[in-house]
């Protein structure tokens, strides 16, 4: 079945806007099949080939060095037809035109080649946009449309439910009931916290469970800091967030990219405003008010949120086969991750070519990537290490100074007594040298050992044991050596007391230092064209009348370019920042968004499920002050998201991919959720928070766990104590692009390549061999188990009840304890036999026979759908 994305890019193609005509037009019909095919040879080059231009279909009828391309009526003597249908052209093999696309070429041609409207006069350089392209449902002004009116407004909790509720009474239908409180509690804490929720939150809202109770605890599980945790990861995947540069095998550490990471999680729990999120990240180094040798506290922020910038893979600190090459490609997933992430544009299509499907030209993207140069200039270019900038103060380098003068002192009374030690150990050495030759040996020794004569060497050769310096004094006074190493260790001591250095990895411009950007040629380095000015795509600024992006700013040292896009791009005018930023919410909320290509509002991508309700919530987030906690209030508010799991045969014949919202999506936890929640439901999990990664390392066997493996040891897969530091929450732990932690690779942990725009769950065989075997899972069930037996001890039936309560969130039935016993009670009459389980003489068995079985039935429940998915 074909996917709807590629339904929608066929009926743009095929017949656009006005798919009702009767008859077939160049711009809505035939034109997106040329683009695609033959502009690339027929209208992208300076000197079309053949001399054959097919952006205008009078050029056509004029033709090029062969003649007239097509004659208005008669598609079989049309020689731009015979060309196509016997596949001469184009000459790729790849990019053939297929039947149907054939068939609209030939009934254009056959009806009389007409245009929509009379043709311009000339195009010269410029990218024509036609008005099909610029009517792009993306391309529109975000507007506030009229909540609509319902047949049952009792199911309407805010306008969310009237606009979802409007498609669904059409077909005759209405939401799902409510899910249990238990469930609902469950999916918010999962949604909000990434967590599972602590049994007493299950409890308390069990008791209560009305509308104000929800609303209270929708504001409670927001005001955690949990919260920035789980929100954060969201953006850092868009972001392309990694603790490694990527680009080759090497895959150099970046020590201090964990400061971004702390930034984004401090901006979701502060709610700092969506746009100015934007700006922090595209532009901080150009808000920062203080020097950058002296960064106050603040400025220290601004400086991280460039990490956005800086996430990108980057080879360049290495040794890589094109250095030039390895610059570019870094600048290029740069691009890519910024309009990935805040257009929701495929703007990478247009590095090599005009874009084929969306009207963006190849000099678009290149005046877009202007915007970056002046901080990452390719023919200039910083290295990682380069980058670095340092966040001692002038108060910590005061202060460093102070310190160092202190231990100089020391370092000169040790060197002091160093030469005193030497001289007097080298005059007892000297007496047992004979007389004559205590000159010659006194000059030897007061000689540096390279400037020593030939006669000098020699006397230390025949008399090896004058040969007394620092090194060897041990050997004669192990005191003297005891009393300087005593000295030394002072003076380390000292200067450790010195404020540590500590970096950020930032983006900044060096002011003045302005590089002049040209077109590539095909995306070539190596064949630059004309210059060309930053700006926005020339499709919004026609559509949406925003200013131009100005080449320097005339307030600020720098250009101030990216700080002009932020503002583009946070202008309430810009029709695809907003849309872009409420579809991903809505999409981890929900399952999907509301635009399911959340990377692609193009002519690609999905068309909007809901269109009115997509540009309610951008214009609502907008007016809010892109208030993003507001934004979930919303929709955590409506019933359309506290709806049951769908169970409606009928409606779901109907609506198969549930794009109606009838009925909660069955959702596979994420990767991070999954190990979160294990060591949650153990009680082990440690709630620290911010810092550099927790490592991770290979083990034994080649699986990558969290983990600082004891290189020293002498042996394969040892490993230092973590002190806990293991067991802190995923966001933490170290994203190496080579090394992506076994467990959570398993469960679709994505590769950052640049970023990822949205995660795609798998269900595989892999998946249940792990939750069977994994020795992490092994661990967490025994450890669930002690936990169960130390809160409820001596009592099985309290326990199993607080297993189901703690790992699926809800009371057991009766039938599930009656199983659960006589499962256990197998069990322990299986594992008794085995002698580890028996007591040996006067010892206690080495293993409680009731307590392993406890831990395999927590493995079981933890293996289960029930828990492996939220409902």
């Amino acid at each position: 079945m074909m996917s709807r994305g590629i339904v929608a890019a066929l009926l743009f193609v095929l017949s656009g806007t006005c798919a009702a005509q009767a008859e077939p037009h160049f711009e809505s019909d035939v034109r997106g099949i040329f683009k695609k095919h033959c502009f690339h040879c027929h209208g992208e080059e300076e000197h079309p080939e053949g001399g054959l231009d097919l952006r205008l279909v009078r050029w056509m009828l004029t033709g090029g060095d062969s003649g007239a391309a097509i004659i208005a009526g008669q598609p079989a003597d049309s020689l731009l037809y015979q060309r196509l249908e016997s596949h001469e052209m184009p000459p790729d093999e790849s990019k053939q035109i297929s039947p149907a696309e054939l068939a609209v070429v030939k009934q254009w041609i056959a009806a009389g080649a007409k245009t929509a409207r009379p043709e311009p006069t000339t195009l010269g350089d410029e990218y024509l946009i036609t008005a099909e392209e610029r009517a792009h449902w993306s391309f529109q002004p975000i507007q506030r449309p009229a909540v609509p009116a319902v047949q049952h407004a009792e199911d309407v909790a805010n306008p969310i439910d009237a606009f979802l509720l409007t498609k669904l009474e059409q077909h005759g239908h209405r939401f799902s009931p409510q899910a249990t409180p238990e469930k609902l509690v469950r999916r918010l804490t999962l949604d909000l916290h990434g967590l599972s929720p602590e049994t007493k939150l299950v409890a308390e809202f069990q008791a209560s469970g009305g509308e104000a109770d929800w609303s209270k605890l929708v504001d409670k599980l927001l005001a955690s800091s949990h919260y920035g945790e789980r929100w954060g990861r969201h953006w850092l995947d868009v972001a392309g967030y990694a603790d490694s540069e990527g680009y080759s095998d090497i895959d150099a550490e970046r020590p201090h990219a964990w400061r971004y990471r702390d930034y984004v999680i401090r901006a979701f729990n502060d709610n700092k405003p969506f746009d100015r999120f934007i700006a922090e990240q595209l532009a901080g180094d150009e808000l920062i008010t203080s020097p950058l040798n002296d960064l106050s506290p603040d400025d220290v922020e601004l400086l991280s949120a460039t990490g956005f910038l800086r996430m990108a893979p980057d080879g360049t600190g290495g040794a890589v086969d094109d250095v030039n090459m390895a610059r570019n490609d870094t600048i290029a997933d740069t691009v890519h991750i910024v309009s990935s992430s805040l257009m929701a544009m495929t703007l990478s299509c247009a590095q090599c070519h005009d874009h084929r499907y969306d009207p963006i030209s190849h000099a678009d993207y290149f005046r877009f990537r202007a915007i970056f140069e002046p901080a990452l200039d390719w023919q200039k270019w910083k290295r990682p290490n380069q980058r670095l900038v340092s966040l001692n103060t002038e108060a910590d380098r005061k202060a460093a100074a102070k310190i160092e003068a202190e231990a100089k002192l020391i370092d000169a009374a040790v060197a002091e007594k160093r030469a005193e030690f030497i001289q007097a150990t080298f005059d007892e050495q000297l007496a047992k040298v004979p007389a004559e030759l205590h000159e010659l040996a006194r000059a030897a020794h007061a000689a540096a050992a390279a400037k020593r004569t030939t006669e000098q060497k020699a006397i230390f050769q025949k008399y090896p044991h004058l040969n007394v310096t620092a090194g060897s004094l041990y050997l004669y006074n192990r005191k003297a050596a005891d009393e300087l190493k005593k000295m030394g260790e002072e003076a380390a001591k000292v200067r450790a007391a010195k404020p540590k250095q500590q970096y950020v990895r930032a983006l900044t411009e060096v002011p003045g230092q302005v590089p002049t950007t040209r077109l590539f040629y095909r995306g070539d380095y190596a064949q630059p064209k004309q210059e060309l000015q930053p700006a926005g795509l020339t499709v919004v600024r026609e559509s949406a009348g925003l200013a131009e992006i100005p080449a320097q700013s005339s307030h600020l040292p720098t250009t101030g370019r990216r700080l002009a896009l932020a503002e583009y791009l946070t202008d309430a005018k810009h029709p695809l920042t907003a849309r872009a930023i409420v579809n991903r919410v809505w999409m981890h909320h929900f399952g999907v968004g509301l635009v399911t290509t959340p990377n692609d509002f193009g002519v690609l991508g999905e068309l909007p499920t809901h269109p009115e309700l997509l540009d309610w919530l951008a214009a609502e987030f907008i007016e809010s002050g892109w208030d993003m906690k507001h934004l979930h209030r919303l929709i955590l508010s409506s019933n359309a998201w506290r709806q049951q799991v769908r169970n409606n045969p009928a409606l779901q014949e109907l609506d198969p991919d549930n794009h109606w919202y009838g009925g909660a999506r069955l959702r596979r936890l994420e990767a991070e959720v999954i190990r979160d929640s294990l060591l949650a439901i153990s009680g082990e999990l440690n709630p620290q928070q911010f810092g550099p990664p927790v490592p991770v390392m290979p083990d034994t066997v080649g699986r990558i766990v969290v983990g600082k493996e004891n290189l020293n040891a002498g042996r394969p897969g040892a490993v230092i104590d973590m002190q806990g530091e293991d067991l802190r929450r995923s966001i933490y732990v170290q994203v190496r692009r080579s090394r992506p932690l076994s467990l959570m690779e398993t469960f679709d942990q994505p590769t950052m390549s640049p970023n990822c725009d949205q995660r795609r769950p798998s269900t595989n065989a892999t998946q249940s061999l792990l939750m069977l075997n994994s020795e992490q899972l092994i661990h967490r069930s025994r450890k669930i188990a002690t936990r169960l037996i130390q809160e409820r001890p001596d009592d099985q039936q309290q326990q199993l009840e607080l297993a189901w309560r703690l790992i699926y969130c809800r009371p057991m039935a009766a039938a599930e304890l009656a199983d659960a016993q006589a499962f256990i009670q197998q069990l322990v009459e299986s594992l008794a036999s085995q002698p580890a389980y028996q007591p040996q003489g006067d010892k206690p068995a080495a293993k409680s026979a009731e307590e392993e079985a406890l831990a395999v039935l927590c493995q079981v429940l933890l293996s289960s759908n029930e828990f492996l998915y939220v409902q």
